[in-house]
């Protein structure tokens, strides 16, 4: 008998994937947590029906969201992630020596301890000493912080459930209010492709321009992803993605990566006009 992972994309669209086993199941006090083998994506993390990411493609989203600020700002010492209890930002940041401490709020123990076991690919820097983890909600977490963080990087679930008050004009606030004077935010931006996605990314950009003078978008392509054109934000009270790129230092880190370069740093901000239009209807 043939084991098939499925996931909505639209109500018309669905993503099919063969699965070899499921090796972790949990009902949390948050959300539902699956861990799936599959053939040809491997190990699956899922969060309440939703592919978080999948063995094969993850460093995709690991590594633009990670790496971009860092070739903006290579000065970066002190990072907030709110979220990615999977460990794979975690692992990426961990790759620069210059960071002295890196704050991690995750409101789900269990997605951790999950990571930890199941996901060793991206759950493997979790005992770097610079890191702190707080097991708590990134909201509530970062209203207390002020002029603290050079970065923040919003590895959040979709705009529901757990991760809903991280798509609001008061969680954007507080993080602009959370960064030093030269601070970045950048955050999982959703797709422009399907219409709810759509609906949600332009709700995230409207919100975020309310705090940032600037506010850039930028893709990448995550196949499990829904439509697998994905979007992340970065928004600077200083620096500018383009501009201020960094390159020759970050070449000179020497940081092994799969997808991310400075080459394609620069090309990611060249959006689709369907998607630059969208965005300049809620600017």
């Amino acid at each position: 008998m043939e084991f098939w992972y499925a996931e909505n994309h639209s109500k018309n669209v669905k993503l099919n994937i063969r699965i070899k086993d499921v090796i972790y199941s949990c009902q949390t006090d948050f959300q539902k947590i699956d861990i799936f083998d599959s053939y040809d994506f491997g190990r699956i993390l899922v969060l309440d029906g939703y592919i978080m990411l999948t063995e094969k493609d993850e460093f995709v989203y690991h590594e633009m969201i990670t790496h971009v600020p860092m070739s903006v700002n290579p000065n970066i010492k002190n990072v907030l992630i709110i979220g990615a209890g999977d460990g794979g930002v975690v692992r990426e940041l961990c790759k620069y020596k210059n960071i002295e401490k890196i704050d991690m709020a995750e409101i789900d123990k269990k997605v951790v301890e999950a990571s930890i076991e199941y996901l060793p690919f991206t759950a493997c820097s979790f005992k770097d000493e610079r890191l702190n983890i707080h097991f708590k909600d990134g909201l509530s977490f970062v209203r207390s912080k002020e002029n603290e963080y050079d970065l923040i990087i919003v590895d959040s679930t979709d705009p529901f459930g757990p991760g809903e008050g991280l798509f609001t004009k008061e969680f954007y606030g507080n993080c602009y209010k959370a960064l030093t004077d030269d601070g970045i935010l950048v955050n999982q931006h959703e797709s422009p492709f399907y219409t709810n996605d759509a609906n949600a990314m332009k709700r995230i950009h409207s919100r975020i321009v309310q705090s940032f003078d600037l506010a850039k978008v930028y893709q990448a392509h995550i196949p499990t992803y829904p439509s697998g054109h994905w979007l992340f934000g970065f928004s600077s009270k200083k620096y500018h993605p383009i501009k201020d790129l960094n390159e020759n230092s970050f070449a000179d880190s020497k940081i092994n990566t799969k997808y991310y370069n400075t080459a394609l740093h620069k090309g990611a901000f060249a959006l689709p006009t369907y998607v630059e239009e969208m965005l300049k209807s809620v600017e």
